[in-house]
């Protein structure tokens, strides 16, 4: 009877430190997708398409659900992010877009909507834990990353909300270093922003 628990102990043990090396492994991806986001570059979409594969995998085995489909969207968006902006480089540099507060207002409001219809699913008809907060971060990242996709300058506004809410998701579900990291991913959101800002500035002035 020992040695079987023992046996449970240490593949528990194992399995956990499995986990944590794919995890290190996501968020390297991840740090390196954001730096080079700021930079403008085309190769944070191959960094992404990484990263969110391997937390595809990884929310899954923690029945966080949503953040498991949302990880397959963003597999998806890396591989449009990477076509448009390859397409506009080819061309000329896609321009950084600023939108108006009503539109933001309309995308705000449709996208808690949303929200509130995916989590009243989830907590009804699945074993999806947190499932409303879960289904919030989900709507509004997808949202988001459409927005980054089309250079618009408040995506990071955006996620410095859903990475504020991401973190207390992460903690309860023992995702130690993804926690931290989306801590780093606030503070760079605030950088980004500033830096898009100047950039869409000197771009206004330039036209």
């Amino acid at each position: 009877m020992l040695s079987e628990l023992s046996i449970v102990i240490q593949s528990a043990i194992a399995e956990a430190h499995a986990l944590s090396a794919f995890e290190l492994v996501a968020v390297l991806l991840a740090l390196a997708y954001i730096f080079l986001v700021l930079r403008e570059s085309l190769w944070c979409w191959p960094a992404a398409f990484l990263s969110t594969a391997i937390y595809t995998w990884l929310f899954w085995e923690v029945a966080l659900l949503m953040e498991s489909v949302l990880n397959v969207y963003y597999m998806f968006m890396a591989g449009y992010g990477y076509w448009a902006w390859r397409n506009a480089s080819a061309s000329s540099e896609k321009s950084i877009e600023s939108w108006p507060i009503k539109r933001h207002i309309f995308l705000i409001t449709a996208t808690t909507g949303l929200s509130l219809l995916a989590g009243y699913c989830m907590a009804n008809f699945t074993q999806a834990d947190f499932p409303w907060l879960d289904a919030a971060t989900t709507c509004f990242a997808i949202v988001t990353t459409w927005l980054v996709a089309q250079k618009i300058l408040e995506n990071w506004l955006y996620w410095i909300v859903i990475d504020a809410a991401s973190i207390y998701l992460y903690l309860n579900k023992g995702f130690m270093l993804t926690s931290v990291l989306f801590m780093v991913y606030i503070g760079i959101a605030v950088a980004g922003y500033f830096s898009w800002t100047r950039t869409y500035q000197h771009d206004l002035r330039a036209r």
